[in-house]
């Protein structure tokens, strides 16, 4: 089991990239949550069998949806939390 934070960037925001990546965690099966930040970035925590994950960030980076365009992901690991499900965070101030 992994997790990881990713941040995506490019058009990512206004797009539906947080209801897409929601989309896609479900039929992966990825826990986690992902939210907008404030300087147009998305932010995405995803836990999971490793390779499940890895695929997960392979199909965000190479989203193929008309509006969205992300343009670079970062990814670093972290510890697991144990997460069910997947949400969609609102953004509040950090």
């Amino acid at each position: 089991m992994k997790r990881y934070s990713i941040i995506a960037s490019g058009r990512v925001q206004g797009v539906g990239f947080r209801a897409y990546v929601q989309e896609i965690a479900y039929e992966m099966d990825i826990h986690g949550w992902v939210r907008n930040l404030p300087d147009g970035t998305v932010e995405i925590e995803a836990e999971g069998d490793d390779e499940k994950v890895m695929k997960f960030i392979t199909a965000i980076r190479n989203s193929n949806h008309t509006y969205i365009q992300v343009q670079a992901i970062d990814t670093r690991s972290i510890p697991c939390t144990g997460d069910q499900g997947f949400i969609i965070k609102r953004f509040q101030n950090l």
